[in-house]
């Protein structure tokens, strides 16, 4: 057997061990990043940047869901650079009972899985921003409009409530779609109008003008709905109110405003040339609601984008909310197990989803008449 019989034969023996060593490293870090690449090529074999969206790959309607502590509520979506952004409200209860809201977002390129969620709004009972209404590009910046609904001292267990008087608009700004500015408030009543004086406000919406460029509407939940323009963001003209439920979302469609909006159960559609006159288009939308017990107290918050020019897409896609189980409104399905849904249509009557079935004769109907 051979011994070390100096330094010299203990320097080459650990000169020995060391590549070893280096060696086996390196041959772990090369294995390490074989593999990830591997697992990528296959879990991304349907994601390529340019790859059509497979709408038969989505295997359900649930694209966020709730449990006995979550709720995922009040979506708003954004496509860009081949990237789903999906932002959301997103209600928790704390170990001690405590419900906060906030404001969330999660990401996809497929849209058959999300991301986890991203909190981007400050945690606070007497803030819990919420109910983001959409993302528009402004100023070479990202702009998202939002909410804070206030429920001070709000426990599990509590009965339930809404928001206090003190809820209002606001909006977030953002280079890159990740990092947010803080919130500013949005007075959409003038800017001589205190936020005391503005009242209780929810559920914002920006749209540009159809035929002013560089005017922009912002609708939101206050006496029905009601409309404020502005061109900067920063100073506001109220405008005037129309019969409508609420989480309105607004797009342009053959030269007229579409507006969805949430009645007592699904989701209404309203059209408009001017703004002023609007008229009840295409009946309730309820989508897979009799077969779906996750949705089961109310299908809302329904967001249309339209994208029917993207080629990856070439549709209209419809995110929304459901509540479940039970038709009475408790904690149960208004704090906790609502999750966010998917539909898409080719031309805002027809909506499919995944494992879409017919609907019974006269489910319809019996959805319609269904109020909270």
């Amino acid at each position: 057997m051979r011994t070390l019989s100096g330094p010299r034969d203990y320097r080459g023996c650990r000169a020995i061990l060391l590549d070893r060593t280096m060696l086996g490293k390196k041959i772990l870090f090369t294995g390490f990043f074989l593999g990830l690449f591997v697992a990528q090529a296959i879990s991304g074999a349907n994601t390529e940047p340019n790859a059509a969206i497979d709408f038969s790959g989505i295997k359900s309607p649930i694209v966020l869901r709730g449990d006995s502590r979550t709720a995922y509520r009040d979506p708003a979506g954004l496509y860009h650079a081949g990237t789903f952004y999906l932002f959301y409200t997103l209600v928790r209860t704390q170990a001690d009972g405590r419900i906060y809201s906030y404001t969330a977002v999660s990401t996809s390129r497929d849209l058959q899985g999300f991301s986890a969620p991203r909190i981007i709004t400050p945690k606070g009972q007497h803030l819990n921003f919420s109910s983001p209404g959409n993302v528009v590009r402004f100023a070479d910046v990202w702009v998202l409009c939002l909410q804070t609904y206030p429920r001070l001292n709000y426990r599990r267990g509590d009965k339930l409530r809404w928001a206090n008087d003190k809820a209002r608009l606001f909006i977030m700004r953002s280079k890159d779609l990740l990092r947010w500015s803080e919130p500013e408030l949005l007075r959409v009543k003038g800017p001589d109008a205190t936020a005391e004086q503005m009242g209780r406000m929810i559920d914002p919406y920006l749209i540009e003008d159809k035929d002013e460029p560089g005017k922009w509407w912002c609708f939101y939940k206050q006496h029905g709905v009601s409309l404020s323009w502005s061109y900067d963001l920063a100073n506001w003209t109220y405008f005037g109110r129309a019969d409508s439920g609420e989480n309105v979302c607004v797009l342009v469609d053959d030269d007229e405003y579409v507006l969805f909006h949430s009645p007592g159960n699904g989701i209404g559609v309203k059209r408009s040339k001017d703004l002023k006159q609007w008229r009840d288009v295409n009946g309730l939308i309820t989508l897979g609601q009799q077969q779906w017990p996750w949705a089961e107290n109310r299908i809302t918050a329904g967001v249309v984008l339209d994208l029917r020019k993207e080629p990856r897409i070439g549709k209209y896609l419809m995110f929304f909310h459901g509540g479940g189980p039970g038709k009475k409104k408790t904690q149960d399905n208004v704090d906790a197990n609502c999750s966010l849904g998917i539909a898409w249509s080719d031309d805002l009557k027809n909506w499919s989803w995944p494992g879409k079935v017919p609907v019974p004769q006269g489910a319809e109907a019996d959805a319609k008449n269904r109020r909270r």
